[in-house]
């Protein structure tokens, strides 16, 4: 397994979907997963040290964990298999769960839980990035500090069209 550092969040072009990029901590592959705009904005709140007034899903699993005394020890990320990347959960206790990445990783950046993705998955959707095209990262890391999770859609908290109001 190769650690993974979280280098953001971003909306692709021209489709408008919400794009997850990770990097090899200890090499040149980058690791994009495409996800949905709640899980972007879930993340995008994380990185950013922002505090919902309520509690996002998220936020409930890390105070659920807490709460009975397990906490969250690795996200892997296991497996591609017909364009789907599935991860693993790997909790203190020994359980494991299998996960969509982009909850994991959001749930990871609120416990602190390492990511690390298996060496088959980067060699078939990694994508290498000498050092002459660290330039572009590095402008994407720029890109990052200038958005909000508001810019994914819509506001975390907001009630979708014909559901409850939070309570």
């Amino acid at each position: 397994m190769n650690r993974m550092a979280v280098v953001g969040v971003r909306v692709e072009m021209p489709s408008q979907q919400p794009v997850l990029l990770l990097k090899e901590e200890d090499g040149e592959r980058y690791l994009p997963i495409w996800i949905g705009p709640v899980e972007a904005s879930a993340i995008a709140y994380a990185q950013n040290g922002m505090t919902p007034p309520r509690p996002l899903t998220h936020d409930l699993i890390r105070n659920l964990l807490e709460a009975f005394q397990v906490s969250l020890a690795e996200v892997r990320i296991v497996e591609v298999r017909d364009s789907t990347f599935y991860a693993d959960l790997v909790f203190s206790n020994g359980v494991e769960l299998s996960a969509r990445p982009s909850d994991s990783i959001a749930l990871a950046l609120r416990t602190g839980a390492s990511i690390t993705c298996a060496e088959d998955v980067l060699a078939a959707e990694g994508v290498a990035m000498p050092g002459e095209q660290e330039d572009e990262v590095e402008k994407f890391r720029e890109f990052l500090d200038t958005i909000s999770p508001e810019d994914f859609g819509r506001h975390l908290g907001d009630t979708p069209p014909g559901s409850q109001p939070p309570g």
